[in-house]
């Protein structure tokens, strides 16, 4: 029997449901379309004009914030709240914030948020950068917290306590994001992005944070998340990435498939992804990688970092570039990674 067919999707049948809402409400600002002639007038000059109109323009009307802390425990050397705040009006997330002991606003702290890696572990998100959950070597909020500094660890859309929309969660619900975004005109880097200044908003706002210091980590797909929100955050003042600059002409010389927030739509057209963590000069940044990681081919790798060193020193920050490639290792937060990284906050936020 020939199925009855159904009328197309609407934007109001999107808005339908309470947990899209957010979602939709900024999937159709501007103009559909205007951001491929941007695309095609800056093709071979990549720019942030150019990477908003591959990402999916004008970021959202973020409304207030109306932050809470819903409850707070005791750690060993720091205290950790639970807290929400807003992303997009009607969409309120929450995170873990690490506060050292002895930080009051009366003597503040730098400020670092950690974006928590994939790993396939979607129930997990936030909880494992805050030590609550998953593998210690990735329990980097507690040793920066350790360390003296104010963490924010949020959820990523799809993770965590954002892993459930209906009858949807897991990879699943990861592909519906991110395919819903593409639709629609956008992507899923352009919503991570979004959640991650909101994210910066929160933690500068804390009275204990010296928010003129303020850093942002990454592993893995955090990795991707921090030289994806680099270029627009100019509140970062240094920036960490471990283990994922995967560049598309890697992904077709070896079949490679990536997670989603990899891929933004027309941005080949412009550039690589190196060419993107290069518009965050000249603030202070690191990368690291493992010489076997498959995830991140080494071979570009070093055609990459050599992109970006070329975008500091022509904005005369050549000393605010560095990589470290560790030979033998892989897809890992090595001892030596960690200590870099540790140096690098050190150096540029203490």
């Amino acid at each position: 029997m020939r199925k009855r067919s159904q009328p197309p999707l609407s934007r109001r049948h999107f808005l339908g449901s309470a947990a899209s809402a957010p979602i939709a409400a900024a999937l159709w600002p501007g103009q559909p379309g205007a951001g491929r002639d941007v695309r095609q007038r800056s093709a071979g000059e990549p720019s942030r004009e150019a990477l908003l109109a591959c990402l999916g323009g004008p970021w959202p009307d973020y409304g207030p914030l109306q932050p809470v802390v819903e409850n707070t425990t005791r750690a060993d050397g720091y205290r950790v709240e639970r807290v929400t705040y807003m992303v997009e009006p009607g969409e309120r997330i929450a995170a873990y914030l690490l506060v050292p002991d002895g930080i009051t606003p009366d003597k503040r702290a730098p400020g670092i948020c950690v974006w928590h890696q994939h790993n396939g572990a979607y129930p997990i998100g936030k909880a494992e950068p805050a030590g609550l959950e998953g593998a210690a070597m990735h329990h980097t909020g507690v040793a920066l917290a350790r360390e003296g500094y104010v963490v924010l660890c949020p959820d990523a859309a799809g993770f965590g306590e954002r892993n459930k929309r209906g009858t949807l969660n897991g990879r699943n619900l990861e592909h519906y994001l991110f395919a819903m975004y593409v639709v629609a005109g956008k992507s899923l880097a352009w919503k991570n992005i979004a959640d991650m200044r909101r994210a910066v908003d929160y933690l500068a706002s804390r009275r204990e944070v010296d928010d003129g210091r303020l850093g942002c980590y990454g592993h893995s797909m955090g990795s991707t998340h921090t030289w994806l929100v680099g270029p627009w955050e100019p509140r970062l003042k240094a920036l960490v990435a471990n283990c994922c600059l995967p560049t598309y002409a890697a992904m077709e010389r070896t079949d490679l498939i990536h997670c989603f927030p990899n891929y933004i739509p027309g941005w080949r057209e412009v550039g690589d992804t190196p060419d993107i963590a290069a518009l965050i000069a000249p603030r202070a940044l690191h990368l690291n990688f493992g010489e076997t990681d498959t995830g991140t081919p080494i071979e570009e790798v070093k055609t990459g970092v050599e992109v970006i060193r070329r975008a500091y020193v022509s904005a005369n920050a050549g000393d605010r570039f560095s990589y470290y490639i560790e030979p033998g290792a892989g897809h890992d937060l090595t001892e030596e990674m960690s200590r870099r990284m540790r140096a690098h906050f050190k150096k540029h936020l203490a």
